[in-house]
Order: structure tokens, then sequence, then C-alpha cells
């Protein structure tokens, strides 16, 4: 009897608590400590919002997020809304950290990933409009002691990703024999090694195909043809006029103030990712901040805040390979549409983060996330959220 009662009871308990889980919005995984498998119940409607809670679909937009977190089991994720030009909402969602339950708020620090690049291209940008830099020069005239196969490549082919420089996996990486300290690579120019002497995987300008060391080439490339370190520069035309706080180089840290651990989902448990310093990386994916600053970032792309209606328009182009076929990319972001319904986009992974941004400059709004889970998709989460937004 009294294990029948017991049995009940714990059944009734089941219910209640898949009840309460569904009114408030919250989801169960197991994390792993040690050798122990605890289920975590995650609050994500609970956490932390900047106070423009004013925003006229703030609910549906929630609600939206937290249904597309419980699918793909996302631990923890931010998230920043543009509208008329401006960053009108920014929320953070789940867990920054499990075993010390901290939650992920506006101001949680994720890397960018390869949200970067557009930021790098912003700065090269800024030199092309200043006549510092021409997209169409060699880069062997700002880099002189690069090897050979390099020098003709042009600023514009590294931007549109028609350098032929290989990315992770997808060519021969061959790094040269110099040598280089633990922190000589704040300089980008003491990156190149880890790849320069990797033979083109195609000629420049015949095809386009994706490449992270490009971007690292390119941000060496900036630093010489603005003629100071390139931390400077970006302080100088990028953080300061745009008022970034957060913003900062992934420097290696035993820890940080609102840094958020990473964590991955295998076989349905949900483990923690070690922490890797991308600094070298540069414009290629070195650069993180809180959700804030780089929906502030976006919001500046879409009003060309940074660099000239001009320059911005070059930009925006989808750029030609040698014999005119079109590819999908402008200089240093994704380009579709046009007119009315022109989408500028970038999409950033990393294993301690997944990031999108989508704008649609000509209408003045947009959307970009931030996740600290591997493997999920972060624009399903955007997509999510203007599909919300437009039932208002």
């Amino acid at each position: 009897m009294v294990r029948f009662q017991a049995e009940n009871m714990a059944e009734n308990m089941s219910v209640v608590l898949k009840t309460l889980l569904a009114i408030c919005g919250l989801f169960q995984f197991s994390f792993r400590i040690g050798c122990f498998f605890v289920p975590v119940f995650l609050v994500v409607a609970a956490s932390e919002v900047n106070g423009l809670d004013r925003f006229a679909g703030a609910q549906a937009v929630d609600d939206a997020v937290i249904a597309e977190m419980e699918k793909q089991k996302i631990v923890g994720a931010s998230i920043g809304i543009i509208q008329n030009g401006k960053v009108v909402y920014t929320k953070g969602y789940g867990f920054a950290n499990l075993n010390s339950s901290t939650p992920v708020t506006s101001d949680t620090v994720f890397n960018w990933a390869s949200n970067s690049k557009p930021f790098i291209a912003i700065a090269a940008m800024q030199l092309v409009q200043q006549h510092q830099l021409d997209l169409d020069e060699a880069i062997g005239n700002f880099i002189p002691h690069l090897p050979d196969h390099l020098k003709a490549i042009t600023t514009r082919q590294l931007l549109c990703h028609q350098s032929g420089i290989p990315h992770y996996a997808n060519g021969k990486v061959i790094p040269s024999n110099e040598k280089v300290g633990p922190l000589g690579e704040l300089d980008p120019i003491k990156s190149l090694p880890r790849f320069v002497m990797s033979p083109l995987i195609f000629e420049s300008g015949s095809k386009a195909e994706y490449s992270s060391y490009a971007y690292v080439l390119l941000t060496a490339v900036v630093q010489a043809a603005g003629k100071m370190p390139i931390d400077q520069q970006l302080s100088a035309r990028l953080v300061k006029p745009i008022a970034l706080k957060s913003f900062q180089l992934d420097l290696p840290r035993a820890s940080q103030e609102h840094w958020t651990t990473a964590y991955k989902v295998k076989d349905g448990v949900t483990e923690e990712v070690v922490d890797t310093a991308h600094f070298w990386k540069h414009g290629a994916g070195g650069y993180k901040s809180n959700v804030h600053d780089f929906a502030r970032f976006a919001a500046a792309i879409a009003n060309k805040e940074l660099i000239d209606l001009d320059t911005t328009n070059i930009m925006w182009t989808p750029q030609k390979t040698n014999d005119g076929a079109m590819s999908n990319y402008g200089l240093g972001l994704v380009v579709s549409g046009n007119g009315s319904s022109l989408k500028i986009s970038h999409n950033g992974s990393q294993d301690e983060t997944k990031t999108r941004m989508v704008l649609y400059p000509n209408q003045k709004h947009g959307v970009v996330v931030m996740c600290n889970t591997q493997d999920c998709d972060p624009g399903q989460i955007s997509t999510a959220i203007y599909a919300a937004w437009n039932k208002k």
C-alpha cells in the first residue's frame, strides 16, 4: 500500500512538474559533473533583459527564442533586435555557466567567431574610402616579405573569398619555420607563419571559396596600409565612434567577468567545452563582446555610420569572378536580394560559439544571435524571431 501511494505520488508530481515546465518555459537536459549526470531545468524565461522591454514584440520574440532553444537544447543564448536603425531590444536566455547557475544576460560576453570578418572588412573599406588602400592593388605592395605565390592577390580577392588561400580543411595548410612567442601573434603579421607556405587551391579570382586564413592576411594588410598597429586602428575608427564598451580581442585568460562557458551536447548529455584563445585570428575570428555591442555594430553597418554611401554600395555589391560568374559574397558580407529586399548577413562558428547577423538595411531592421552551444544553428533562432515579429 505504501509503495503504491509512493508511486502514485511520484507520478502525480511528474505530471505537475511537466505542467509547470510547459507553463513557465523551462526545458530539461542532463549535465555531466565528473562521472555523474545531473538533470538541469533551464529557466530561459527568467533571464535578464536590458530594460528596453517596451519593444512591441517582446513576448512573442521571447516565446520563439525559448521554443527554438528547447528544440536545439541550447544552454545559453542572447539576441539583439534592430528596428528603425536602432538597437531596441537585447536579452539573454538560459545559462552562461551551469555549475554556478549563472544566467546569460545582455552583459554576457560571447566570441563573435567569423562575424569578426565584417568588422575587419569595414576597417579595410574605411582605408579604401580614404584612398590609403586600393581594392585591386597587389597585397605584396603592403607586405613585401610575403611568399611569391601570395604577392599578386588583391585586397578585393581577400575580402570576397576569391584569393585561393585554403580554409582549415579544404586544402593543404603548410606553416613556415618562423618561431613566434606565446603572445607574438598579437601582431597579425606574426600569425601568417601558421599558413603562409600553403599552396593556393585555385587561381586567385577564378572562383569563390570561403577562407579564414585569407582574413588573417587581410588584417595584416589593413595594419600595413593604415600605418598603425591594428588594435589602435580599430579603436580609433570603429570601437570609439560607435561606443562599443565590451568589444575585445579573445586573449588567453584563466577567468573573465561576464564570460560564458561553452557547451556541447553528446548523446543527450551536455558537457563543457575547453576554451581556446582565438586572438591570433584577428579579423578572421578573434573578436568578442556582449550582445549589445554586437547589435550596435550591426546597426552601424545598416545605418552606414562607419563608411559613406558610395563605399557602402561597393561593399554590398556581390562580386564576380574573373569569368563574370556572380558569387553571393560582397566585401566582407554575404549579399542577397536588392532594393527593399536587400539582405546582408554573416555567420560565425567556433567550438565555443555560434553567431548570426542578418540585416535588411534598406528597411532598417535586423537581428543578431549569439549562442554558447556547439552544433546549434543560430540562423533558426533569427528566422523564428522574424516569424514571431511579423505576427505581432
